[in-house]
């Protein structure tokens, strides 16, 4: 997108803009409602975003200074400007989350007789048993890597957690150097000991300590002879993002494996984790070794890699976690459940096929509030099952490893239904996934296909088309989010369940575009990029400040993850600048400003963060008083907008319309993880006011699916 679209002052950085989020995340932990383990979750969740934001984000940055880029961002800043601010701003954010993790989350699990302890903290009988269980478990794995003339600087892989150790020989006098990996896959990173070596009183639930110090406190039994100097641990993050563009779609298979055994060995270096207490030459010779830059450099107040703080979920205390929400089977599809029948639930003769309840009315699923197994992965179960269904097509993004939706389209495959499924291998990071399940796909008889050529298919959609008194009918599901099991019980998503024939047809000329060469201008009710999303929706914009010059309410409220195209941002200034109000429930990147003075006084936003990650993606059009209201795959990014195939949907049943102008208004009220956005782009946490009850809107959508309340 070209820099004119905005002046600098009304786009705020995007990179600036998902460290505030991230900052959000953070703050979740940092806040003292959340429950511990959840608190350590939320922790482990910001190393995690960030070791993502550097492999991508910061890496094709540094890949432009290197190539002498100095064009600026819509916000005016170059490349390296936009690193060393990046820089400025993660500092204090690292030493919040280590202040944290030391000075109140390692005490306040100690009230719950949980220790994690540091290993000068252990008692002799529990170093004895951490010294034996090295020799046993952890010692024959390790390679230590010496740094000298004749062994040059050891390659260090992505992500990796190393010991770097400083040797004195006694003979010669020399000091050397030598770096050990601390292995990651097989071993956890917290080695739990034992608890009756414990002398604590009571006797503690859990005790454990870093297999990193476990392996420093131990490095004399790998060298033998030799006197340890010095013992201090280093992370290194590497260049990870897989260009490939521009790729035929024959090879696209071998590219992205060529890719992928590059990404695991990693690109350049580009972030360097040091302890503050390393010393200076030691410093200097990893950055010398690594080749990287005094801005490549975090020096970090405590331990290294907390996403790793991810395990402390698995401890047995049911009372540090957010309860647990189980999902419903919607009161529509109940009957629709066999195994309803095999508990007695139902009787044998109230089975109601998903299909004949799908003819009578539109479906509405929110997740995971509705089951994602009794709804979406039933759906396509019964598709595969059903003697009447001649096929099904569908597109896989990200979806789990032991997936029942691979094994329904497998099965449905051998039944002998015409079967394709369009794997997107270029879902970041999913990459190696789903080519294991393009494979095994392909092998039992199922239409493989890799997406169009230059385009990422990111929409989630599902046809199935079944015969029906010699006609076929087309039953479909749009969805917000992945087919994944996992992240169903973990994210906010929407979806819907129709047999409305538009949709069908419209799904059955996007699957050919999608498998072949279709190049279909113009659908009846989706707006699909990159074909129409981008002119339906700045169409629908407009109409709204249409509404407003001609003095009716001018209305728009959207839900999204990221907020940042500069050419929908400036259309929503022109609408505000039309006196449209504009309500946005934005999670993570928002380059847009709102409540400034002659620009967007009518602009708010609002991120809401809570114990799930809000997903879902709605589009809500006052339309002077006749609402329409979209649900589909697609932010308002470029990238969605014009370089991936997307697909939204209208719902058109007024009754779930109206179901997600309630959704929208709960959310709007959120006094409890909603966070305000300021007209400077910072945000501040929204409190209960005196005497206010407070409004969690994940927990009031629980209690409201837990009493049946929702109705499709």
């Amino acid at each position: 997108m070209s820099s004119a679209v905005l002046s600098q002052d009304r786009y705020y950085n995007r990179e600036l803009s998902w460290i505030a989020f991230n900052e959000r995340v953070l703050a979740q932990a940092l806040d003292q409602r959340t429950p511990l383990l959840d608190q350590a979750k939320f922790s482990a969740i910001f190393s995690n975003n960030l070791d993502e934001f550097f492999m991508v984000r910061v890496a094709s940055l540094k890949s432009q200074v290197e190539a002498e880029v100095t064009t600026p961002s819509e916000d005016g800043k170059t490349p390296l400007e936009q690193l060393l601010t990046i820089r400025e701003r993660l500092i204090p954010l690292l030493q919040q989350q280590q202040d944290h993790y030391r000075k109140h989350l390692r005490k306040r699990l100690l009230d719950h007789n949980v220790e994690l302890l540091d290993y000068d903290q252990l008692n002799k009988n529990q170093q004895q048993w951490v010294s034996d269980t090295f020799r046993h478990s952890v010692f024959p794995v390790l390679t230590p890597l010496a740094v000298d003339p004749a062994h040059p600087f050891p390659f260090v892989s992505n992500l990796s957690l190393n010991v770097a150790a400083v040797i004195h020989d006694p003979e010669s006098g020399q000091r050397q150097f030598a770096r050990v990996k601390v292995p990651q896959k097989n071993l956890p990173r917290f080695v739990s000991i034992p608890t009756k070596l414990s002398a604590s009183d009571p006797k503690p639930i859990h005790t454990a300590v870093p297999l990193e110090q476990v392996i420093a406190f131990n490095l004399d039994l790998l060298f033998p002879g030799m006197s340890v100097q010095g013992r201090y641990f280093f992370r290194v993050t590497r260049d990870a993002d897989l260009e490939l563009r521009d790729l035929e779609a024959d090879d696209l298979m071998l590219a992205l494996e060529q890719g992928l055994r590059k990404r695991r060995i990693g690109g350049e270096v580009v972030r360097l984790e040091v302890p503050n207490d390393m010393p200076e030459d030691v410093v200097e010779m990893l950055m010398n070794g690594l080749a990287v830059e005094e801005e490549d450099l975090y020096r970090i107040d405590g331990p290294l890699g907390l996403d790793d703080l991810f395990g402390l979920m698995a401890l047995p205390l049911p009372k540090l976690k957010d309860k647990q929400h189980s999902g419903q089977t919607p009161a529509v599809l109940a009957r629709t459940q066999q195994h309803l029948i095999d508990e007695g639930a139902i009787k044998p003769e109230e089975f109601e096929n998903i299909f004949s309840v799908m003819r009578q009315q539109d479906i509405l699923l929110h997740h995971p509030y509705d089951l994602f197994s009794t709804t979406v992965e039933e759906f396509i179960n019964q598709a595969a099952d059903d003697p009447q269904v001649m096929g099904i097509k569908m597109t896989l993004y990200r979806t789990s490893k032991d997936s029942p939706i691979i094994a329904a389209l497998i099965r449905a495959a051998e039944n002998g239904k015409q079967v394709m499924a369009l794997v997107e291998l270029k879902a970041r990071f999913d990459e190696d996934n789903n080519i294991q399940w393009a494979r095994q796909l392909e092998r039992s008889g199922v239409h493989v296909v890799y997406g169009v050529l230059g385009l990422k298919t990111h929409t989630k959609i599902v046809l199935v088309v079944r015969k029906e008194q010699e006609k076929l009918r087309s039953y479909v599901h749009i969805g917000t989010g992945n087919y994944n099991s996992k992240t169903s019980k973990l994210y906010t998503d929407l979806g819907l369940l129709s047999t409305r024939p538009e949709l069908g047809q419209d799904l059955v000329e996007l699957f050919n575009y999608l498998t072949g060469f279709s190049k279909q201008q113009s659908f009846r009710r989706l707006l699909v990029a990159p074909v129409t999303l981008r002119k339906g929706m700045e169409s629908l914009i407009r109409r709204e400040i249409e509404h407003a010059r001609k003095g009716r309410d001018g209305h728009i409220r959207a839900k999204m993850n990221s907020l940042v195209d500069p050419h929908i941002i400036a259309l929503l200034y022109k609408a505000a600048a039309a006196n449209v109000r504009i309500e946005l429930i934005i999670r993570g990147m928002c380059s847009l400003y709102p409540g400034r003075e002659g620009l967007s006084e009518t602009i708010s936003v609002v991120s809401i963060i809570g114990q799930f990650l809000e997903h879902s993606r709605i589009f809500w059009f006052g339309n002077g008083g006749s609402p329409e209201v979209y649900i589909g795959s697609a932010d308002w990014m470029s990238r969605n907008l014009d370089r991936r195939v997307e697909a939204v949907t209208p719902v058109e049943d007024p009754n779930l319309r109206k179901r997600l102008e309630r959704l929208m208004e709960l959310y709007l009220k959120d006094n409890h993880g909603a966070w305000d956005m300021q007209s400077d782009g910072s945000f501040i946490k929204r409190q209960p006011g005196d005497g206010e009850d407070v409004h969690n809107s994940q927990l009031e959508l629980i209690k409201q699916w837990s009493q049946g309340i929702p109705q499709s």
